[in-house]
């Protein structure tokens, strides 16, 4: 049971889903209004768990410390003293990297700090008309903060702080932002739900003169489990625009689109996630996410586009998990996670 204490179910639920809601409704409307965003990347999970699952998932419990980054409030006391770490070879060229460590805090609360670093390979620059001016890079670097607290019994509530700092060839641009989170879990009936509201923030520091807004959205999820080792999960994304564009070849290049379908566009923000947990040293799940096998329509997609897998072990103190994606053709993604239970590793 992942609460260690017993306290009055009455006392703060009622309040607390209700601060949320209204954080929704004032704070929502004026945060998905338009602009550009450079902060796409922080929807990249740094989870293996995560990314087997789909991509995003803020309901399942699973004793993953990267699980604060989807939902603040997934992760408590039972991380105590976990150090994890993580790396990404993502499709272009691109290398990631996160270190994450968590720590009891009491008997109710638990906090973590991590950093993410996302290197996107060498690029060629070249002037408007043609001239070569060299080759450069682009980075992004986040660093987070996470805090959450077991309200009862059952519901527990955490934020997540995250400063980014971005490197673009000789460009640089600087944002905060914090993602708030709940998490109901009823043991009884192994259900769990979620509700998130991430990137609440800004851009302090812009790349030139325009301003690039921090992607704001809201995340439900729902996770079930059944048949004592198995459990279902749907998570809802991008919550605060019903119409997601994507992008299509055309003269002149790719053309930015939405589509008018009911169907394609309620698709579009769910991810689905299945998992075979036949005890906590060994998992094995599946995702999928319609949204990236249709963002992959411009790209060459295939039969395993939106598709992903992964699975993980753990012995004695030491974990490890692994990912795998094909969104197109012509590349793949692998993700990869080690992980130290100190505690564990002490006892």
């Amino acid at each position: 049971m992942r609460f260690q204490k017993m306290i009055s179910i009455k006392k703060y639920p009622a309040a607390l889903l209700l601060l949320m809601f209204s954080l929704i409704y004032r704070v929502a409307p004026a945060m998905a209004q338009g602009g550009n965003t450079a902060y796409d990347f922080l929807d990249i999970p740094s989870s293996s768990y995560v990314f087997g699952m789909g991509g995003a998932n803020i309901s399942t419990l699973h004793s993953d410390l990267d699980l604060a980054a989807q939902n603040p409030a997934l992760i408590g006391p039972e991380n105590d003293r976990e150090l994890k770490l993580g790396y990404m070879h993502y499709y272009s060229g691109g290398n990631f990297a996160s270190v994450r460590y968590g720590m009891a805090a009491g008997e109710r609360g638990a906090w973590a700090a991590g950093i993410r670093y996302l290197n996107y390979g060498n690029f060629k620059g070249y002037e408007a008309d043609g001239s070569y001016t060299g080759d450069f890079t682009a980075q992004d670097v986040i660093f987070e903060g996470t805090y959450s607290h077991d309200f009862t019994y059952r519901l527990r509530g955490g934020i997540n702080v995250k400063m980014v700092y971005s490197a673009y060839e000789q460009y640089s641009a600087f944002a905060m932002a914090a993602d708030l989170g709940l998490n109901y879990y009823d043991d009884y009936h192994e259900l769990s739900l979620g509700l998130v509201l991430k990137n609440m923030g800004g851009q302090l520091k812009r790349f030139e003169d325009r301003y690039d807004r921090v992607p704001f959205d809201v995340q439900l999820g729902l996770t079930k489990g059944f048949k004592e080792a198995f459990s279902f999960s749907i998570t809802a994304w991008h919550l605060t625009k019903w119409k997601l564009p994507y992008y299509v070849h055309e003269e002149g290049g790719l053309i930015e689109q939405t589509d008018s379908g009911f169907f394609r566009n309620f698709f579009r923000h769910l991810v689905f996630g299945l998992d075979y947990s036949p005890s906590d040293r060994f998992y094995i799940n599946l995702g999928y996410n319609y949204k990236s096998a249709s963002d992959m329509a411009a790209y060459q997609r295939n039969f395993f586009s939106g598709f992903s897998i992964g699975a993980g072990f753990k012995v004695r103190a030491y974990s490890a998990g692994v990912a795998f994606a094909m969104p197109h053709k012509g590349g793949a993604t692998l993700l990869l996670n080690l992980g130290l239970d100190i505690t564990e590793l002490l006892n």
